[in-house]
């Protein structure tokens, strides 16, 4: 199991001084967003020229990139707005292939119009689930041309929002390229330590045999997300129950900040 971060958790905007940054702090590998080449994380194109610097910094730093950033509003509620973020997609998932990189990660969406990690009353609308489907399939579509996986996350203010979502849709589309990114911390709002405990090795068993990527998050009680090792996800009992069910991919750690970034490597290097 390798030990990633989010790459834009460092400053900067090229891209070979970014993936420095992430080796130097104690990683192998990286979750990248194209924000950290001074684009924005969906652009309407890439250039060649782009696409070079991004591999040349790969080389260079010895970083793999486990996963390329993708995520738009799968079901907006406006049809345009996702059809654009679609044509975006499309720009990201060619770079992925591009570059080798195996995943693009994905946002199952939310009705809420102004930003897609917040929760609307209406995600739970029959319709709603059968926008962000509609959108999923287009987006395989995409990926099978390419040869790329796509990652669903399940998250609380989005349409997947559990391990059991996340296996309907894989059903229901029916692709192989479709798995699952999972982080424990977004699988609950409020627990104890002992319920988050609960919570995450249900959600590992169901997930067994889709996990593409497992994140790195924790959570306070109270809801707060906080920096690994500081809140009740027990992250030795996550990392051991990813081991028992035969996972043996990234492990990428987000929602810290570059001070953080070296001690939380020593703290999972230790417990993997």
């Amino acid at each position: 199991m390798q030990i990633g971060i989010f790459a834009k958790t460092f400053p900067g905007t090229e891209p070979r001084g970014v993936l420095s940054a992430v080796r130097d702090s104690g990683y192998a590998c990286a979750q990248f967003n194209l924000a950290c080449c001074g684009l924005p994380s969906m652009p309407d194109t890439v250039s060649k020229e782009t696409i070079a610097a991004i591999g040349a910094a790969v080389e260079a730093t010895g970083i793999s990139l486990a996963a390329l950033s993708g995520t738009y509003n799968m079901a907006h509620p406006d049809i345009a707005v996702r059809r654009s973020g679609l044509a975006q997609l499309a720009v990201i998932i060619e770079t992925a292939a591009a570059l080798s990189i195996p995943l693009v990660t994905l946002c199952t969406g939310t009705r809420n119009p102004n930003d897609q990690w917040v929760y609307h009353p209406h995600n739970g609308d029959p319709s709603a689930w059968a926008d962000m489907a509609a959108e999923m399939s287009k987006a395989l579509k995409l990926a099978e041309r390419h040869g790329v996986d796509l990652g669903i996350e399940p998250e609380q203010a989005n349409i997947v929002t559990s391990a059991s979502d996340a296996r309907r849709l894989i059903d229901e589309m029916g692709s192989p390229r479709l798995r699952i990114v999972l982080d424990p911390a977004n699988l609950f709002e409020q627990a104890t330590r002992a319920q988050a405990r609960v919570i995450v090795a249900e959600a590992v068993e169901i997930s067994a045999g889709h996990i593409a990527l497992a994140h790195a998050k924790d959570r306070h009680g109270d809801g707060r997300f906080a920096t690994v090792g500081q809140g009740v996800v027990d992250f030795a009992d996550f990392i051991a129950r990813l081991h028992s069910v035969n996972f043996d991919g990234p492990l990428v750690t987000h929602g810290l900040s570059a001070s953080e970034a070296s001690g939380v490597a020593r703290f999972l290097k230790a417990l993997i």
